[in-house]
């Protein structure tokens, strides 16, 4: 028993430290990428294999590299439809946040915000809580967690930022 128990925790150990490595790398990865000249190729060779791949506008393709549930950003890399990459934005502040409006479906939520860290259903009050872990400022400052409240159709129902609370699990 004890070993399957030491055996689990040192999986999650490895989860987080690899989490950490790959947040630690994304800075030099950014500073190598150049909007406009960098390519599909480029992008896929520091950032690896997306997590989703949405349809974006006039043919391009909008990349997901989600850091979540341990990390504070989710970027969406935008390749064009000449195969370059036309933007790269972490999307986890409060800019972006104030774009997810009452009635919204959750799949353009999703589309927005990335992937998010953790997903809970409260059956009684019939709402389910989407939640993404992030900075007010990158990188700086508490660790905080954005809710959105979705109704049975998936339809945003209310948003709300709070304190995290793990915050010294997740720095």
């Amino acid at each position: 028993m004890r070993t399957a128990m030491g055996k689990r925790w040192r999986g999650a150990l490895g989860l987080l430290a690899l989490a950490g490595l790959l947040a630690a790398c994304d800075p030099q990865n950014i500073s190598e990428l150049e909007e406009g000249v960098s390519t599909e190729a480029d992008v896929r060779e520091r950032f690896g294999a997306p997590e989703a791949v949405w349809e974006g506008e006039d043919g391009a393709q909008v990349y997901e590299y989600n850091r979540q549930p341990a990390g504070h950003t989710n970027y969406m890399i935008t390749i064009g439809p000449d195969g370059r990459m036309a933007s790269l934005r972490q999307v986890l502040n409060p800019r972006t946040f104030a774009q997810v409006q009452v009635g919204m479906p959750m799949e353009t939520v999703r589309r927005m915000l990335g992937k998010p860290m953790k997903i809970t259903t409260y059956a009684l009050k019939r709402e389910t809580h989407y939640d993404w872990r992030y900075f007010e400022s990158p990188g700086v400052g508490e660790s905080k967690v954005f809710t959105v409240v979705f109704d049975p159709d998936l339809r945003v129902v209310s948003t709300m930022s709070g304190p995290d609370p793990e915050p010294e699990r997740n720095r």
